[in-house]
């Protein structure tokens, strides 16, 4: 059985989630999941439409593989340029943006690249390879993992001829800030899953604030005409309830140690 089935199935069941009317399947980023949020969302959701959400917890690669092959409704991600790419070739219906946060820098506490003094991300990125400290990537065509690889770019530099300070370890978020707090590492995460992360250990948020760093997630039906199985009404139902009032107030006020997560958006 698939590494993503597994996972999806998992975090259905975690949820705690009473037998709904209806049940659709849903890919979402491993950053999303791990913040925490599915599991205030997706109850509401069944009191609210009585309708199961089944989430598919992977990275945004293969989210939007699931969406090509038909083997989800619809899928919340967080990569635009691959997003756009997805409408393009026709396996969705359109981009509905819901809500956004931000990547942040997250290194040792001791930060010996110096990389809280940067004056841009790019800038962080570069005292990190010019000081060969360690550093973990996600390695596994994630949005987060496609972010990093564009900012390595943007800092005129390229991961593939890296030395092994830098380890790509083809992982969830969760696994990755895992393996950051064993290496002592940096490693590059969104916000919501640095704060929902329970094993810190001598990690700290280290650079932040940067307009680069700007990380919106966005829902997309899987488009009915490519795969005439998928269940576009009952996206078109999710859609309009995570577009709602009532979505709103649950995104904007859960929070973890008074900080907010996320910050809806949709329009």
């Amino acid at each position: 059985m698939k590494q993503w089935l597994i996972v999806g199935i998992l975090a259905l069941f975690s949820a705690n989630l009473a037998h709904a009317a209806d049940q659709m399947r849903m890919a979402v980023t491993t950053s999303f999941h791990n913040s925490g949020l599915a599991e205030v969302l997706l109850p509401e959701v069944v009191r609210d439409l009585d309708l199961e959400v089944q989430l598919l917890v992977v990275g945004t690669g293969q989210a939007l593989r699931l969406g090509r092959a038909g083997d989800v409704d619809a899928i919340l991600v967080h990569s635009r340029d691959a997003e756009e790419a997805f409408l393009a070739e026709g396996y969705g219906t359109h981009r509905r943006e819901i809500m956004y946060n931000d990547f942040v820098l997250v290194g040792p506490s001791n930060d010996p690249a110096g990389i809280a003094d940067a004056e841009t991300a790019t800038n962080a990125l570069q005292d990190i390879a010019a000081a060969g400290a360690g550093f973990v990537s996600r390695g596994d065509d994630s949005g987060t993992h496609k972010k990093e690889l564009a900012l390595w770019q943007e800092a005129g530099l390229d991961a593939d001829t890296f030395g092994p300070w830098y380890r790509a370890v083809g992982a969830g978020m969760g696994a990755a800030l895992n393996t950051a707090s064993g290496l002592d590492a940096y490693i590059l995460s969104d916000r919501a899953s640095w704060l929902n992360f329970g094993n810190k250990s001598g990690l700290e948020l280290l650079f932040a604030g940067d307009p680069v760093l700007f990380n919106q997630y966005a829902y997309l039906p899987v488009n009915p005409a490519r795969h005439i199985h998928v269940k576009s009404d009952l996206a078109a139902r999710l859609e309009d309830w995570l577009t709602s009032v009532r979505a709103q107030a649950l995104i904007d006020e859960y929070r973890i140690d008074d900080e907010t997560l996320f910050v809806f958006n949709a329009k």
